[in-house]
């Protein structure tokens, strides 16, 4: 006896897949990003691969770590017969808020096999104003 996957949703996934193509292609192409930080620094790592590192976009402002990608289409080949043709151009944005201010001038990135390592270098905290009680003589 065969088990046979029930897919409730088969039929609504095809009807936007011919209707609506990049929404059930986009779907989940975000790449998962994990952030932690040490005592100097916050750290961002994203699996981002078949990217090319330089068409990649890292910034931060206000603290907002954003992160930008793009993936060319690949060529047609004309001797190929194609009935479908789905890998077109992919790209992706990610906006993260971190938890704490970084100094924006030391950021770090390194990409290796498709995982991309962001290193920055949190800003001292500032202290609260500490108020001077003042003595009578």
């Amino acid at each position: 006896m065969a088990i046979i996957p029930r897919k409730p949703f088969s039929e609504i996934e095809s009807f936007f897949e011919d209707w609506f193509p990049s929404f059930i292609r986009n779907r989940g192409q975000e790449p998962f990003i994990d952030v932690y930080e040490t005592d100097k620094e916050i750290v961002a790592e994203a699996d981002v691969p078949g990217f090319d590192p330089d068409r990649i976009d890292i910034s931060v402002k206000n603290g907002v770590l954003t992160i930008r990608g793009e993936r060319e289409e690949k060529k047609e080949d004309d001797k190929k017969n194609y009935w479908r043709k789905e890998i077109k151009r992919d790209s992706f944005e990610r906006m993260i808020r971190l938890p704490s201010e970084v100094n924006e001038d030391s950021i770090d990135a390194e990409y290796d096999k498709g995982a991309l390592k962001i290193k920055m270098e949190k800003l001292e905290e500032k202290k609260p104003e500490k108020k001077i009680k003042i003595r009578k003589a």
